[in-house]
């Protein structure tokens, strides 16, 4: 039987990962075109008080590999935050995805009833089981930092479309 925790974080957060590498390709082709220098784009924010391209990549890839770290009972690895291009930026979710594939199912036993405490600013805590974690916290947390990121590259004037953030459904789309 197919554990629906391992299902819904792995099968979500690989895929969209997948994704967002490929706009940051698409990304960086623009770059050229435009013939912009090569932290334009990692450098380029939505808003004074939002954080950076960079930022927004570095935060969605936490979320999924420290998500799944503590939905298993496990140490997340630490991933120095130092990616200055595209290029650096797409080896963070290669590594991501990396780690994250190899989280083997049978290590998600009881992941959905697992205690899992948050902690916030001061002394504010947040505390779920492990499925009103993905939920709640985890998988809205990374999907804002996934958007975030596809739309600096729109604002940005890079060609992109519903299509390209959603190219992880390829497989489910027939003809007729």
């Amino acid at each position: 039987m197919t554990n629906p925790v391992h299902a819904l974080a792995i099968g979500t957060f690989a895929p969209m990962l997948g994704s967002l590498a490929n706009v940051l390709d698409r990304g960086a082709q623009h770059a050229v075109i435009q013939g912009w220098p090569a932290d334009r784009l990692p450098n380029a924010r939505l808003a004074p008080d939002m954080f950076e391209l960079t930022r927004q990549v570095q935060i969605a890839c936490d979320h999924a590999k420290n998500g799944v770290a503590r939905l298993i009972g496990v140490e997340a690895p630490v991933f120095e935050d130092n990616e200055q291009t595209i290029e650096d930026l797409k080896s963070r979710i290669a590594r991501t995805i990396e780690h994250l594939n190899r989280a083997p199912e049978s290590a998600f036993e009881g992941a959905a009833e697992r205690r899992i405490v948050v902690p916030l600013q001061g002394t504010m805590r947040a505390e779920f089981d492990g499925l009103q974690f993905l939920r709640d916290w985890t998988l809205p947390n990374f999907y804002f930092h996934v958007v975030t990121a596809y739309d600096i590259l729109r604002h940005n004037g890079v060609e992109l479309g519903k299509a390209d953030f959603m190219a992880h459904v390829a497989y489910a789309v027939r003809q007729g």
